[in-house]
């Protein structure tokens, strides 16, 4: 008697959004995800976080039940969908390598490297790039981060240690010269990129920026040439818009749980990119100044806890260095993606946190 050989799970092709979700089609991700008994009997879907470059969807699923009359063991009750962004400004942006970067992080990285992100169900991305699909797991009831409320002490903490996850698996490793589906990172091309973008959000945005914080902007937008220049030696996979609207919290037995989502700025680059942009946006100058030192200090020992010793001189130079994130996400990211109120709110507070760090850290003067 021969050996049953059972077919491989049918993928299931790229969708738009969610309109074109099916239960047949979900119930071929399960099966290729590891659940081959879950039959999708009908389910639904409603609209979840602020993504400026993609949109997201809750997507609560109803099955048939199996001979004992009840849910598929294992089986989750609730995914997340995500797509492209309906806007085709954001769309355009997310074609130009995003998507892909987000795409190919879950499917060939995440369950990699120690990092919480959630588990990746199903990913792909159409030829032309304009078009991808993810399916992740829920991660509720863990709650998005409010960029403009800002965080406590204790939740960006929780995120810094979390960042090293991301950081000291791959610190100076070979392997990044293969990961060229990542975004490109800060080169020449990129910094005239920031040079002509700036007057234009200068004038987007007159009537709300300080002069002091239109200062910052302008001086930086001057040197931006020689901060790519001065980029550190020590290189490392780098989220590149690590903040609190792309951040997942919850409370665990031991304290805040950080899962992180929206890896579409993925780049080889300066870890002290994520850890400047973090601490430098996600609350405001006064409790940032209160806490700055004692956040690095956290980074350095949970890098060391992976394995990755630095001296401290060397963790705060690269923050220093990594300030800059700010501006550039802000400036970019606002011209970049379809224009809302609360984006606008989200911007004005990013350049004025961010223009506040740089000043505090006398950052402008390492780029002299």
């Amino acid at each position: 008697m021969s050996d049953t050989i059972s077919p491989a799970p049918i993928r299931p092709p790229v969708v738009e959004d969610a309109s074109q979700l099916s239960p047949e089609w979900l119930s071929a991700v399960l099966a290729a995800s590891g659940h081959p008994n879950a039959r999708v009997r009908s389910f639904r879907h409603r609209a979840v976080g602020t993504g400026q470059m993609a949109h997201s969807e809750r997507i609560e699923l109803d099955y048939h039940p199996n001979r004992a009359g009840s849910n598929p063991p294992g089986a989750p009750l609730s995914v997340v969908g995500k797509f492209a962004s309906p806007s085709p400004e954001s769309r355009a942006s997310g074609a130009r390598g995003g998507y892909r970067a987000e795409t190919r992080f879950y499917t060939d990285l995440a369950a990699r490297l120690p990092i919480r992100t959630p588990r990746c169900l199903y990913g792909a991305i159409a030829p032309d790039e304009s078009t991808f699909t993810l399916i992740l797991e829920d991660m509720a009831p863990a709650v998005q981060g409010d960029q403009i409320a800002g965080a406590s002490a204790a939740a960006l903490e929780a995120a810094v240690r979390n960042l090293a996850g991301l950081h000291a698996p791959l610190w100076n490793a070979p392997e990044l010269d293969r990961l060229d589906w990542t975004t490109g990172g800060a080169g020449a091309e990129f910094a005239r990129y920031v040079e002509m973008a700036t007057p234009v959000f200068l004038d987007r945005y007159a009537d709300r920026l300080a002069a002091e914080d239109r200062d910052v902007l302008v001086r930086f937008a001057e040197k931006v040439q020689r901060w790519v220049a001065l980029r550190p030696a020590d290189r490392t996979l780098v989220h590149g818009d690590y903040r609190l609207d792309n951040l997942l919290f919850r409370e665990g037995p031991d304290g805040c749980v950080v899962t992180t989502v929206d890896w579409q700025t993925l780049s080889v680059a300066c870890g002290g990119q994520d850890l400047g942009y973090l601490l430098g946006n996600s609350c405001e100058p006064p409790q940032r100044r209160a806490h700055e030192r004692r956040m690095l200090a956290v980074y350095r020992d949970a890098l060391a806890a992976l394995g990755v010793e630095r001296r401290a001189e060397d963790v705060y130079a690269d923050y220093v260095y990594g300030s800059f994130q700010g501006p550039i996400v802000t400036v970019l990211g606002a011209l970049a993606v379809g224009r809302t109120e609360r984006g606008d709110d989200m911007f004005m507070a990013m350049a004025r946190r961010s223009a506040a760090q740089i000043r505090d850290l006398d950052a402008l003067a390492t780029l002299d």
